[in-house]
């Protein structure tokens, strides 16, 4: 499997659009690109995917062992002419002390040679000392390369490649100037999404072209071609054990957050996942259950709200005891209203709460909790772990609600608990991912079949 790791040496060095640019620019020659994106990331994602034209998966240390991440790699990667991994942060950043969560060790664990992007904004000759270091900090890491991006210019082109080539021996692969013409809007969650993006294709094959002109991709394909080879991991398919059960999960400019894994898990199981438009369906489609993933949905929640058809339509299913889940944006769009920026929309009514958006994050990072007795598909007594990440705090809670998980760790929803129990519905802050560990859909979807029945 050839493959290369982009990392960089701090966060919002321009890695996205880095990686974006060549996904884009190496499967307009022909490459068929498989990427992944380590961390809790949905956006990123979903660029890549755009770029590539294939679903883009996610490495997470928090919440997969070593074995599952190299199983998913291999196994995603099967067919692919090349592999991309996109870091989160710098290199050797991550929770852990050691590393052992880092970048780094996820490229030393996978023995993939990396890429390494430096924003060279007001650097010239102190780019050397930098990768010096970076260089004797992990020998067990292959720094394979180097592209200069933001660069000034010829001139500072020029004095940045002489002090890398005079002080190191790492190549440098590429220089890519600065350029309003790369921009992706940012927001508060981070960058905005590509369904958000006017003329989608048109802005990626900008990006891939000057990326792709400003960066060597002979020699980068060489250096993916140089990692070693990995043992493949078997994967035994489960079996669809639930034919004929349907699934609605909202997919649109407001919904958008979901692990491409996870949505492949309920296909594999054999259920069907029917997609559906939170703003312009009137009507869910026939199922047997709702998911709603997070999203932006404060961004639109105008448009939410002028649609009084579904969203009576979805209490009406709910409250009559259809199964459902919701995680951060969903949960927000089920409460009472959505209150944002001195602006307030009535949303579905099922969870009695109003969803409050602040100027700052009311919940960031890595969540562990246990399912509680209520939890509708079953207690647990090992820690689950997921992760959360939201500016909205639930406000004016009627009764005091039946909630699925006890936090030992994160903010969900009152500091102590998450994932709001009503009907036949969980709903909460935490995004869960679908692993060894913990297998969600498959509990979910044993769940509705429980009810189907």
């Amino acid at each position: 499997m050839a493959r290369f790791l982009i990392a960089a040496a701090h966060k919002s060095s321009g890695k996205t659009v880095i990686s974006t640019g060549l996904a884009g620019a190496l499967t307009a020659r022909g490459q068929s690109v498989q990427c992944f994106k380590k961390g809790p990331d949905y956006i990123d994602p979903m660029w890549l995917a755009a770029a590539s034209g294939r679903p883009c998966y996610n490495i997470d240390f928090n919440t997969m062992v070593a074995e599952e991440f190299t199983a998913l790699m291999c196994a995603r990667a099967d067919g692919a002419d090349v592999a991309m991994i996109e870091a989160n942060k710098g290199l050797y950043d991550g929770v852990d002390l050691r590393g052992r969560d880092s970048n780094a060790a996820l490229a030393s664990l996978t023995k993939t040679p990396v890429i390494l992007v430096i924003d060279t904004n007001g650097m010239t000759r102190g780019i050397a000392p930098l990768l010096m270091g970076y260089q004797a900090f992990d020998a067990n890491v292959n720094i394979a390369g180097v592209i200069l991006n933001k660069v000034g210019g010829p001139r500072h082109e020029g004095k940045l490649r002489a002090a890398v080539e005079a002080y190191t021996d790492i190549p440098v692969i590429g220089a890519v100037g600065r350029n309003s013409k790369l921009d992706i809007g940012e927001r508060h969650l981070g960058l905005t999404t590509p369904s958000e993006t006017a003329h989608l294709d048109g802005k990626i094959a900008q990006i891939s072209e000057i990326v792709g002109a400003s960066v060597d991709l002979d020699l980068l394909l060489e250096i993916a071609a140089s990692a070693p080879m990995v043992p493949v991991v078997p994967r035994v398919a489960p079996e669809p054990i639930y034919q004929g059960m349907k699934i609605a999960v909202a997919r649109d400019k407001a919904f958008g957050f979901y692990y491409a894994d996870d949505l492949e898990r309920f296909t594999e199981l054999g259920a069907e996942l029917l997609p559906f438009n939170a703003m312009t369906d009137s009507a869910l489609p026939e199922v047997d259950g709702l998911f709603i993933g997070g999203g932006f949905p404060e961004t639109q929640m105008q448009a939410l709200a002028a649609n009084t058809a579904l969203r009576a339509d979805i209490k009406r299913a709910i409250e009559g005891g259809m199964p459902a889940y919701a995680e951060c944006g969903g949960l927000m769009y089920l409460c009472k209203s959505m209150i944002w920026d001195g602006q307030a929309h009535d949303m579905c009514g099922v969870v009695q709460a109003d969803a409050v958006m602040c100027k700052r994050p009311q919940g960031r990072g890595y969540v562990e909790y246990t399912a509680t007795a209520d939890h509708p598909w079953g207690k647990t007594s090992a820690p689950t772990k997921a992760h959360e990440f939201h500016y909205a705090k639930l406000e004016n809670i009627g009764e005091v609600p039946t909630y699925a998980r006890d936090l030992t760790r994160g903010a969900g929803i009152d500091g102590k608990h998450d994932g709001i129990v009503t009907h036949n519905l969980v709903a909460g802050f935490c995004h869960q991912r679908n692993t060894a560990e913990n297998p969600w859909v498959d509990r979910f979807l044993g769940f509705v079949d429980s009810k189907r029945k």
